[in-house]
């Protein structure tokens, strides 16, 4: 019984060696910045190809897209106000179920989906500038390599650079999407029938799941706000407002920016333009209604959008592998802070060269559906730690809960892993690959545990 309520108050405390700089708009900028980069300018066409090219269809991927995050969104914020801890997923786990479950979480985000969501964000910046190939790849890796430089150096100063990205990026959206409303002239077919006939029900299900699955790395970020619990004020009251108040702003923007192309751009037009590759739809409107001076602006806008992306990612996902370090199952070097700028030194540098290392040998759509996938299996187990943890620690506070009790939780947890089913159907090498990592962390796992037993007996 006293372990227990040890555990309540060593869990529930917010006493920290970390800095708390982050504000809630800050928090909401760090989520802002990263869900909002390049996935918003190319997505669409994934989308758009996946359901058939049919506009309805594909503006309801966009919804059910944005209904999944926030209903995830929510079991985090109940997690992050209850446990205001750095690491946020890796301690989740470790106290719902066991240290190697919460390892599996850290490795497989240390491993692959931070590094890979790093690099296909870089990539994804030097596509627009119309790079391939090797120049690409150099381009892509000097980016990483000077963000990482810049986030060696405090937590303030990351903060305040997402800040301003996230107020800029904004901009040339609005931008478009009010020229698109005023000068548009297309009124968009937005029945839910694919461009080349009907389709079977059962077809058109598979057809949604999978193109809901390209709108989720759109959205992919919002868990990160909870690795940088112990940065942010007050953050009992401003992670759950954070996260709930980033998901629903960027699904509305997501969704009214995809009808605004489809105010600019002909179907068939579009369709032809994916065909060939030419995946940046936004731009396209920009240059057709503003002409050069305004593809500029909106370029320079995009550009500072997937900038501000990547520098929040640099920012949270170090924190994770500071969590696993902290267990004592990792590095000992990712345990420690900067004496100076109290960030975790080793981590960043860590993620920067395994990043760089997927620019070299995934392409950019392997890259989204690997992270996207990767994040699907370790959130079913942090959704459903809400559950196991309102029961195995009932006496710990809990200063926001889930809307819809377990309800929510349990439909959220269904349609997570439907999604991970219908990824495997449609992408099993990617899944296959995901799946290995767990495989991985556990003999990772057990090696420094074995380490450290053996220091012990010395």
């Amino acid at each position: 019984m006293a372990d227990n309520q040890n555990l309540v108050s060593q869990l529930s405390s917010e006493k920290t060696e970390f800095k708390r700089e982050i504000t809630l708009f800050g928090g909401v900028s760090i989520l802002g910045g990263i869900m909002i980069g390049g996935g918003i300018f190319y997505l669409g066409s994934y989308v758009l190809q996946r359901a058939g090219f049919s506009l309805g269809l594909a503006l309801l991927c966009w919804f059910a897209g944005g209904v999944i995050s926030l209903l995830g969104g929510l079991c985090f914020a109940e997690l992050g106000a209850m446990i205001p801890k750095a690491g946020g997923v890796t301690v989740y786990l470790n106290t719902a179920y066991h240290p190697l479950v919460g390892f599996i979480s850290g490795f497989n985000s240390w491993l692959l989906t931070g590094p890979a969501s790093l690099a296909a964000g870089a990539v994804a910046l030097t596509a627009m500038f119309g790079l391939g190939g090797v120049a690409a790849q150099i381009a892509a890796s000097a980016i990483l390599i000077a963000f990482t430089a810049y986030n060696c150096f405090g937590i303030k100063r990351g903060s305040v650079l997402q800040n301003v990205t996230m107020v800029a990026k904004l901009i040339p959206i609005f931008i478009i999407m009010g020229s698109a409303f005023f000068m548009g002239d297309v009124s968009p077919d937005l029945s839910f029938t694919p461009m080349d006939g009907p389709v079977p029900f059962s077809k058109v299900l598979n057809m949604i799941g999978f193109a809901t699955l390209a709108t989720l790395w759109a959205y992919e970020g919002w868990t990160n706000l909870n690795a940088v619990t112990e940065e942010i004020k007050d953050p009992k009251r401003n992670l759950p407002l954070s996260l709930i108040i980033s998901i629903c702003g960027i699904a509305v923007l997501y969704m009214l920016f995809n009808y605004a192309i489809y105010r600019v751009l002909p179907l068939a037009e579009m369709r032809a333009m994916i065909e060939a590759k030419k995946l940046y739809l936004g731009t396209e409107v920009a240059l057709r209604l503003l002409g050069g001076a305004g593809g500029i602006l909106v370029t320079v806008g995009m550009m500072i959008s997937m900038l501000g992306s990547i520098n929040g990612m640099v920012i949270a996902f170090p924190r994770n592998y500071y969590a696993m370090a902290k267990e004592g199952h990792f590095f000992r070097s990712f345990a420690r802070l900067h004496p100076t700028y109290k960030v975790p030194t080793a981590p960043i540098l860590c993620q920067c060269v395994i990043s760089i290392a997927y620019i070299w040998v995934r392409s950019l759509d392997q890259l989204t559906n690997l992270v996207v996938f990767g994040s699907m299996l370790i959130n079913v187990l942090i959704i459903a730690a809400v559950l196991v943890l309102r029961k195995k620690l009932p006496d710990l506070e809990r200063p926001y809960k889930v809307w819809g009790g377990a309800f929510t939780v349990c439909l959220t947890l269904l349609i997570n892993f439907g999604m991970m089913v219908n990824t495997l159907v449609n992408d099993p090498v990617t899944c296959v690959t995901g799946l290995s990592i767990p495989c991985i962390a556990a003999c990772v796992y057990f090696y420094f545990g074995f380490r450290n037993k053996k220091e012990e007996q010395r």
